[in-house]
């Protein structure tokens, strides 16, 4: 059973004939998209058909018949009665079909991203969100139509990240630790996102490490930059930082750094990661710069917490206080040994007559 006129013709190769019962070459050569029937009672018995009218209607570039387009606004609320699950794999086929960024323009007209992604609306209110946005689905769009992979956990990464950040922030003026508020923040943001959206396991964790990435990308001193570049996740964390710079939020320095020192030899990865670190941490009094470009280093990482850098002054402390070595007591036990033994042979000696 088909939902539109446009998809609704039969070809006859015995009599090499087109059965066009509903006028669809009619509504083709109109560039019209027309659902077959009375569209309230077809979005009633399937509310998934208003969001196949948003993705035919992008892909094709059609415009959508008044009768077809009226009741969606009305209606966009029986999306929730819909498993999130299928929800996703619609989703899913509406932003990798090439259309992406018209597909998103044409959910918000008809009002069905508040059932879909309703924290889309933060990211798209800001100039520097939206641009972001529509950065990631454009350069989606050029993948699918070059026939190349997408990852899907990049993509929802890209949707929600201005939502993530914006919580972010507020937890990190508030005083909380950058890693731990970024945890809690990714934690939030996917809470009440999947109540709409069952996004599946492993893209949320591959939003995770996405996310995750982005303050380390910051830390270019020590080994931090060797143990990043050999994450399996990387590349895709490198991607989601040139989106970033591109879109005006991340300097454009950062990710030409980072850039350059994959291409790098290993001399010249040392030399840039030397030239990165602070002036005080290459030469300063007494010693103490040497330790200043590799504080960062030492932090957690994102989904570690905040606990490790938090604990460091506790554990020195502990460790002033800690009970004595076996090894001093048995060295103390030796020399008391010895003192005694000393002790008694001078008393034996005493005692012994002179001759």
């Amino acid at each position: 059973r088909r939902d539109f006129t446009i998809n609704a013709m039969y070809y006859d190769p015995a009599a090499q004939t087109v059965h066009d019962y509903h006028h669809g070459m009619e509504d083709i050569r109109a560039r019209t998209l027309r659902m077959i029937g009375d569209p309230v009672t077809r979005y009633r018995e399937d509310p998934v058909r208003m969001l196949r009218v948003v993705r035919f209607a992008a892909k094709t570039g059609f415009s959508i018949d008044d009768h077809t387009r009226e009741p969606i606004v009305g209606l966009a609320s029986l999306i929730h009665n819909v498993p999130s699950a299928r929800l996703f794999d619609e989703m899913l086929k509406l932003l990798m079909s090439g259309h992406a960024w018209a597909s998103l323009q044409e959910l918000r007209k008809a009002g069905l991203h508040k059932g879909l992604l309703p924290l889309l609306d933060v990211a798209l209110e800001q100039p520097m969100g939206q641009r972001f946005v529509q950065l990631a689905l454009d350069n989606t769009d050029r993948r699918v139509q070059a026939g190349k992979p997408v990852s899907p956990g990049f993509l929802f990464a890209s949707l929600l990240w201005h939502h993530v950040l914006q919580r972010w922030n507020k937890l990190r003026e508030q005083g909380e630790h950058p890693i731990a508020a970024l945890n809690t923040a990714m934690d939030q943001v996917l809470e009440k996102q999947t109540g709409q959206l069952a996004i599946q396991r492993r893209f949320v964790t591959d939003m995770r490490d996405i996310w995750g990435m982005q303050p380390r990308f910051e830390k270019r001193v020590g080994r931090m930059p060797f143990r990043l570049l050999e994450s399996p996740r990387f590349r895709a964390g490198y991607d989601f930082l040139q989106l970033r710079c591109e879109a005006g939020e991340q300097a454009a320095e950062m990710g030409q750094w980072w850039t350059d020192f994959q291409n790098a030899s290993p001399d010249q990865r040392e030399a840039m990661i030397e030239a990165a670190r602070p002036a005080r941490s290459r030469g300063g009094k007494g010693g103490q710069g040497g330790q200043g470009g590799q504080s960062g280093a030492n932090e957690p990482e994102a989904g570690e917490g905040a606990e490790g850098a938090e604990g460091d002054a506790p554990a020195r402390k502990r460790r002033r206080r800690r009970s004595p070595r076996k090894s001093d007591k048995v060295s103390s036990r030796s020399e008391a040994d010895s003192a005694e033994g000393g002790q008694a042979v001078a008393q034996s000696r005493r005692a012994q007559p002179e001759e």
